[in-house]
C-alpha cells in the first residue's frame, strides 16, 4: 500500500469506536474518517451524523470493498476481532483492532501470517502505553536511571454491575471469550511486559465472586520476570472504589502511578530516588521529557508516523502475542493449580483455546 500523509479512516462498531473516533479527530491533518460501520443501523447513523462522518455501512464486508478507505478500526465484540481482521486484511487495508487481538494463541499466529501475507499492516490497541507518567518512566529506564527491578504491584480493581453484563455478549466463555483477565486487565498487564520485558513464569488463582457469570471478575497472580524480579497482578470488578496502579520497586528508584481507574499511566506519576544523587538525575532526565499525545490519540499519532516512515508499530503483533500468552497461562494456572513456564509452544493443551 502506498504511503500517504493523511489516511482515510472506516470505524467498525460504535461503542468504543466512538473514543477512537474522537482520537482520529484530534488529528485532522493525518486521518480523514470516511465511514463509520454497526449492525445496529440507528446507532450508527446517530454516530456518522454526530461527527459529520459522510458514510455509513451496515456490514464491515460493504466497508471493506471501499476503495478510498485505507484503514479499517476494528471496534467489535470480542468474538468478532479474529474474523473482521482476517477480511480487512484480505481487503489490503491497513488494520487496527482493539483488544483482545484474538483469543487463543493459535489465532493471533494466523493473523500473523495473514499480515505477512498480506498489502496491510496490522496494529493493535494498547493505548494506555502513552500516558505521560509511563512514559517518563520508560525514559528513566531507557537513560539507566533505576537499576535493576526488584518488585512489580498491578492493580486493576473496578467495578462491574449486572447492568454491565446485560450486554448479551458479555460474561460468556463462547463471546466475551474471557472475564476481567482478558478484557478488563489486559491493558495493566501489557503495561508490566512493556516496562520489564518478558515474563518467565506464572501461578494464578482466577474466582467468580461478584457477578452470576461464566467468565472469572477475581483474580491474584504472582509472577516471575525474564530478569528475575516479581510481580504481583490483583484484578476484580467487585472495588467500590475504581483504582488503577502501578507501583515499580527499582534498584535505584521507585515508580507509582496516579490511581485514576482509566487513565492511570498519564501523569502525576511520582519518581523518588534513593540518594539525593539518584533525585537529581531524576530530574535532570525528565526536565527534558518532551510529550507526545496520550492515549488513542498517542497510538494512532505514533502509527502514522510508523507508516510514513515503514518502520515499527509503537504496539505490535509480538506485543498482542505476549498478552495473550500471559492470558493463557494464568487460565491453566487456575485450572491445574499449578505453576506455568513461559513462553508456551505449540503443543501447550491452551495453545488452541482456553475453555
Amino acid at each position: 500500500m502506498n504511503q500517504l500523509s493523511r489516511y482515510k479512516v472506516g470505524v467498525v462498531g460504535c461503542g468504543i469506536g466512538v473514543q477512537h473516533i474522537e482520537a482520529y479527530q484530534n488529528l485532522p491533518e493525518k486521518f480523514d474518517l470516511v465511514a463509520v460501520c454497526d449492525i445496529d443501523v440507528p446507532k450508527g447513523k446517530k454516530i456518522a451524523g454526530q461527527f459529520n462522518i459522510p458514510r455509513f455501512v451496515p456490514n464491515i464486508e460493504e466497508l471493506c470493498q471501499m476503495d478510498d478507505v485505507d484503514v479499517i478500526d476494528i471496534c467489535t465484540p470480542t468474538y468478532l476481532h479474529h474474523s473482521h481482521t482476517k477480511l480487512a486484511l484480505a481487503a489490503g487495508k491497513h488494520v487496527i483492532c482493539e483488544k483482545p487481538l484474538a483469543g487463543s494463541l493459535r489465532d493471533v499466529d494466523d493473523l500473523m501470517q495473514t499480515e505477512v501475507e498480506s498489502q496491510g499492516r496490522l496494529m493493535p490497541i494498547f493505548q494506555y502505553r502513552f500516558g505521560h507518567g509511563l512514559q517518563k518512566l520508560k525514559k528513566l529506564l531507557e537513560e539507566g536511571i533505576a537499576g535493576k527491578a526488584f518488585l512489580t504491584t498491578v492493580e486493576t480493581c473496578w467495578r462491574r454491575t449486572e447492568e454491565y453484563y446485560a450486554v448479551p455478549w458479555r460474561g460468556k466463555w463462547e463471546t466475551e471469550l474471557g472475564g476481567a483477565t482478558l478484557t478488563l486487565a489486559i491493558h495493566a498487564h501489557d503495561t508490566l511486559s512493556y516496562v520489564l520485558g518478558p515474563i518467565r513464569s506464572v501461578y494464578a488463582r482466577t474466582r467468580t465472586l461478584v457477578n452470576p457469570i461464566e467468565t472469572e471478575d477475581t483474580v491474584s497472580v504472582s509472577v516471575e520476570m525474564a530478569d528475575g524480579s516479581l510481580a504481583n497482578l490483583a484484578v476484580t470488578t467487585g472495588s467500590v472504589e475504581q483504582v488503577s496502579r502501578h507501583r515499580f520497586c527499582f534498584e535505584n528508584l521507585s515508580a507509582e502511578s496516579n490511581t485514576e481507574a482509566y487513565n492511570s499511566s498519564a501523569d502525576p506519576w511520582i519518581f523518588s530516588g534513593d540518594t539525593p544523587e539518584i533525585e537529581d538525575k531524576i530530574y535532570d532526565c525528565l526536565v527534558n521529557f518532551t510529550p507526545l499525545p496520550e492515549y488513542y490519540t498517542g497510538q494512532f499519532y505514533r502509527f502514522h508516523q510508523s507508516l510514513l516512515q515503514d518502520s515499527e508499530l509503537p504496539v505490535t503483533l509480538a506485543d498482542a502475542r505476549r498478552s495473550i500468552e500471559l492470558v493463557a497461562a494464568i487460565y491453566f494456572s487456575a485450572k491445574t493449580g499449578q505453576p506455568v513456564d513461559l513462553p508456551l509452544s505449540e503443543e501447550h493443551p491452551f495453545y488452541h483455546s482456553w475453555f
